[in-house]
């Protein structure tokens, strides 16, 4: 057994650890637990600092989750985009392969509790109809493993979904979700890395969410991950009392540059049942989005999307930086709200275009120029 294995025997996995080891109340730990599975690996319960601090918030369960908020379990409308049980479908060239319903540690923001640590709904049995969903879909040339956590299975386990996809022609990119990095670096080992550079182009996005979980530890696993030759990025969501704070957004991006993982969204929080504690308004995601533009390189600033409920898919947010216009100029503001004009060109006329000269040789080895007209094709 390695060594991630033997720690995740070692969680706090029950409504009894919460009463024994945290003082919870044993009947709302124990409908907790059967709101939604409790799991925190040893690594990540040694982050916390204080109870109710940023790590605490994102692993420990909160009765504040027991409320009739009237949210919906799906969100994002995934079970309607799926074609297969494995299969999420949404955008026309890629598709979320669902793999193991299993996490190192259950965010208790998640959006997927539905069906998140339920073996009954994601589960190895559904692994080849998803491969054959997408032999049959020759549009689909980007895969994204996720689940759960891809992770979780052993290398083995991985190298089937792996090598069964690479058997595809037309997949081109092999994306992998997984948390492991922030939550439980010890499974990232050199014998996972070698297998995965056989597959390549992979890519990980990890989930960093706040600075205390740039640990060295962490830094170690990115680090074999980039130097297998994977690129990195990082989803993170916006949290009150995690991250809903410029400070604290702008230290995490800057570590997470410095362990080569590039930021690459900040999730508005889902409309997800049982979560809606943890939800900001949009305004303090623009707000802190506005404070990384111009204070740190563009490298460390991600892209702030809402994921739109009903399976809208990613829709991007951004401060106002274009003021209006006056006349032919647009008007601008920087990060330092100073005003700038920009000069902007009339639009052409649709379907106007000037004819193009091209040369035309003649037998007699003499050119000829003769006008071409280029005509709009209808799409």
């Amino acid at each position: 057994m390695e060594l991630w294995q033997e720690m995740l025997r070692q969680s706090v996995d029950t409504g009894k650890d919460l009463v024994d080891r945290f003082g919870f109340d044993d009947a709302a730990a124990n409908k907790l637990n059967s709101l939604f599975h409790i799991r925190i690996n040893p690594y990540y319960l040694s982050l916390i600092r204080y109870p109710g601090d940023p790590i605490w918030l994102q692993c420990m369960p909160d009765v504040q989750e027991l409320a009739e908020d009237g949210l919906p379990e799906d969100p994002l409308a995934e079970d309607s985009h799926s074609p297969v049980p494995s299969i999420v479908h949404r955008y026309p060239d890629r598709v979320l392969f669902l793999t193991t319903s299993q996490c190192s540690m259950y965010c208790r923001f998640c959006t997927r509790k539905r069906k998140v640590g339920d073996s009954s709904k994601i589960n190895m049995k559904f692994i080849q109809d998803g491969l054959d969903y997408i032999q049959k879909h020759p549009e689909i040339r980007d895969v994204i493993l996720s689940g759960g956590d891809p992770l979780m299975l052993t290398d083995f386990l991985l190298e089937r979904i792996l090598k069964g996809l690479r058997d595809i022609p037309h997949v081109q990119i092999i994306r992998i979700g997984t948390k492991m990095p922030c939550v439980l670096p010890q499974r990232v080992t050199p014998k996972l890395t070698k297998m995965l550079k056989k597959y390549h182009p992979v890519y990980i996005n990890t989930h960093f969410n706040h600075p205390w979980e740039c640990t060295p530890e962490a830094k170690r696993a990115c680090d074999l991950l980039a130097d297998a030759g994977i690129p990195l990025g990082n989803q993170s969501v916006l949290m009150k009392g995690v991250n809903d704070d410029s400070d604290v957004m702008l230290e995490l991006m800057r570590k997470l540059l410095t362990m080569r993982v590039r930021p690459y969204y900040l999730y508005q929080a889902d409309i997800t049942k049982g979560t809606d504690h943890f939800r900001t308004p949009v305004s303090k995601g623009l707000e802190i989005m506005d404070k990384l533009r111009g204070h740190t390189s563009g490298l460390a600033i991600p892209s702030y999307v809402i994921d739109a409920p009903g399976g809208g898919g990613k829709i991007p947010l951004l401060p106002q930086y274009v003021l209006g216009r006056a006349g032919k100029n647009i008007i601008l503001r920087n990060y330092k709200y100073e005003i700038f004009t920009y000069p902007d060109l009339e639009e052409e006329p649709p379907n106007h275009h000037p004819p193009v000269e091209r040369p035309f040789k003649r037998k007699n080895g003499k050119k000829k120029e003769i006008p071409v007209e280029v005509v709009e094709i209808e799409k």
